[in-house]
């Protein structure tokens, strides 16, 4: 039996460059998916798969994510006031109990590999999940409660799989995959962003992991792949043969939310599948599509 996956932990420390100038004073992971901020999403799939410890690894410029996960008396203070007290209780709702938010700081953007060994202290020795924000997974049963189901089974490290057209294969760490149970896939080898002609497969790994502690150790090292910066998916290959290792192809879809047509993707998406929100947004959007 695998031990209970408790903590989790939010890299958030990148500078969001590619939606500047929007994110030149906001968290990119604050932008907004119709009414709630995409940390706010991670935040609660994590919960929702019964994660108990929420680990923020923040850079500078990030005291709004701070902010957001506490109390803010005065604005509660006016809502109380007000007839329709469903907007207080989801705002309070969305706030961890007192302790179980914890930050430390990347004061170097020297990658995910990077952000994930600056938790080091704060996890542990235990297995532990990361979410990356700008993977917005979405529909059915939250995409890491069904990892953390499946990984209770097999043991060892997890990553969450989608299939991606050849030719986006230099985007993601792609895994040379072995046999195939269900939704489970075994991973024997892995490689950060091949080269569509080098790549072992077309099974990428998106923004959800299930480590063991041990991958701190490889990442101790800071050896320095892709982009010059140290990637997760390196030291997660070294891993392999240590203990399982497996991809999981989730239910529910995924919006690339670091990328401006997938973030669009994902408001117009979600806003669409709102009672309230689906019918006059499909009125605003016919004439824009006759066009």
């Amino acid at each position: 039996m695998a031990d209970r996956i408790r903590k989790a932990v939010f890299p958030v420390g990148g500078m969001g460059t590619r939606f500047l100038p929007a994110t030149k004073a906001m968290p990119k992971e604050m932008l907004p998916v119709v009414d709630k901020p995409l940390i706010q999403y991670a935040v609660e799939e994590a919960a929702a798969a019964g994660i108990e410890e929420f680990i923020f690894v923040t850079g500078r410029g990030k005291t709004t994510i701070e902010d957001h996960f506490d109390r803010s008396i005065e604005l509660e203070s006016i809502l109380q006031d007000r007839p329709d007290s469903s907007i207080l209780d989801d705002l309070l709702a969305s706030i961890p109990v007192a302790g179980q938010v914890c930050y430390t700081r990347q004061q170097s953007p020297l990658g995910l590999g990077h952000a994930v060994w600056c938790a080091r202290h704060l996890v542990g020795d235990e297995p532990f999940a990361v979410l990356l924000a700008d993977d917005l997974i979405y529909g059915g049963t939250a995409c890491l409660k069904q990892m953390v189901d499946a990984q209770a089974k097999t043991g060892g490290s997890m990553v969450a799989l989608m299939d991606v057209p050849r030719e986006h294969t230099s985007r993601y760490g792609v895994i040379d995959p072995g046999v195939s149970i269900g939704d489970l896939v075994e991973i024997k080898g892995l490689v950060e962003k091949p080269a569509p002609e080098d790549a072992p497969s077309c099974h990428a790994v998106v923004g959800r992991y299930i480590l063991q502690p041990d991958v701190f150790g490889y990442l101790e090292s800071h050896e320095t792949g892709a982009g010059g910066e140290i990637q997760l998916t390196d030291a997660l290959a070294k891993m392999i043969g240590d203990a399982p290792m497996h991809g999981f192809r989730f239910e529910g879809t995924r919006y690339d939310c670091g990328d401006k047509v997938g973030y669009l993707h994902a408001n117009i998406a979600l806003a669409l599948d709102r009672d309230d929100l689906s019918g006059p947004l499909r009125d605003v959007l016919k004439p824009l599509l006759a066009d």
